[in-house]
């Protein structure tokens, strides 16, 4: 039994702040979890203890969901389950549908996907429940429909006929299927579905901890997750695969060499994204799967995405002493997987419901309103109020 979620009953106590926060709340604890660890001087990254190299080379995104969801690796007669859950649930209302026909081609994916979220509360019919059992049900179903969300949109806007998921294929595999009109290939459908794992959760990132903050109030499951989503949209947070990717397309349409394009760039003080983080002190874990998937896929297909990244990657490594991060490689290996730049940010939302899912729970489980100070920088108490005629 879980216990029920604790209201927020007293009226916020006053109190004083007694230390300078440092800007972004970097390095506080903001709450206790059981999901994710990170080790960022020793560039660990686990799930529930389970490093995110045993996950990316033993295990598949559907069984990394429920270990998220549940709590422990489920047995194999728990995963078909899960997957039939899944297989069920990879539907969208015809509202729905019907929405997405009727958003201006020319909006981003990213907004398309946050409004469209927001809108499949109407049709759920545990759409108001927060109990622990109707969380992981909508955890389930909000994982299936924002892959097709993704898909179908882009789909429509191209002008092309939404494609019927196949309940033999796994989830990345029905992704790439739903997006691209056709069975992915092995190769292509593991690369998807390892770095569906890597992107799976990731702490109290931005779009998490505000999934959190939300399901705190005890709003629901798909305010939470349209929150995270509004979160996710900022650059700053995960648009950093599409800047890298357009910094290629860039070097490539001019002909240039990548490194004297990085070079010049860095004299001029621009950003060269994809490198450094906020958490890692040394390589990004995820990065280090994402280069092999990029340097695998460009064996098969185009090498040249995954060449430039890499010289890319050396030079900046040797002059600024940084390290490539989840965002540098996920670049080229979803371009060489046919996906277009402005999906990229949508897929990860395809893969961090996952981890968006499991932090609600959590919440809810054992719930108490998040509710921070700040530091009050204004002027000195008491400002006093001069009358309008006499300023």
């Amino acid at each position: 039994m879980h216990p029920p979620p604790v209201r927020e009953t007293n009226s916020e106590k006053t109190m004083s702040t007694t230390a300078t926060p440092p800007k972004g709340l970097e390095g506080i604890v903001a709450a206790n979890s059981a999901i994710c660890y990170i080790d960022g001087d020793a560039g660990v990254l686990a799930y529930r203890g389970i490093d995110i190299h045993e996950l990316a080379d033993n295990s598949n995104f559907e069984e990394t969901c429920y270990l998220l969801w549940f709590g422990k690796l489920p047995t194999r007669a728990e995963l078909a389950d899960l997957q039939k859950r899944l297989a069920a649930e990879r539907k969208l209302d015809p509202a729905v549908i019907e929405l997405l026909r009727q958003i201006p081609k020319t909006a981003l994916p990213m907004e398309v996907l946050r409004t469209a979220v927001s809108a499949l509360s109407f049709y759920d019919a545990d759409a108001e429940k927060i109990d622990h059992d109707s969380n992981v049900a909508k955890a389930i179903r909000l994982t299936s429909q924002i892959a097709m969300i993704v898909a179908s949109y882009d789909r429509i806007r191209k002008g092309k006929n939404i494609v019927d998921p196949d309940p033999s294929l796994s989830h990345a595999g029905n992704f790439l299927l739903l997006l691209n009109g056709e069975r992915p290939t092995p190769t292509a459908e593991k690369a998807l579905d390892v770095a569906l794992i890597l992107h799976a959760d990731h702490e109290l990132n931005a779009s998490t901890f505000a999934a959190r903050v939300t399901a705190a109030t005890l709003s629901d499951m798909h305010s939470s997750i349209t929150s995270a989503i509004g979160a996710l949209k900022g650059p700053l947070h995960g648009g950093a695969n599409e800047a890298v990717m357009r910094m290629l397309f860039d070097i490539d349409k001019k002909g240039e060499d990548p490194v004297e394009h990085v070079r010049n760039m860095l004299n001029n003080k621009k950003k060269v994204s994809g490198f450094g983080h906020r958490v890692y002190h040394t390589e990004d874990p995820r990065a280090t799967h994402l280069r092999q998937m990029s340097r695998d896929l460009g064996r098969s297909a185009n090498p040249k995405w995954y060449e430039m990244s890499a010289a890319i990657e050396q030079y900046i490594k040797r002059e600024k002493h940084l390290n490539a991060n989840v965002d540098f490689y996920s670049a080229s290996t979803y371009t060489t997987l046919g996906i277009d730049v402005d999906l990229f940010t949508p897929i990860f939302a395809v893969s961090r419901i996952g981890g968006w899912g499991a932090h609600v729970i959590e919440q809810l489980d054992d719930n108490r309103l998040i509710r921070p100070r700040a530091e009050y920088i204004g002027p000195a108490y008491p400002n006093r109020y001069v009358p309008i005629e006499k300023r």
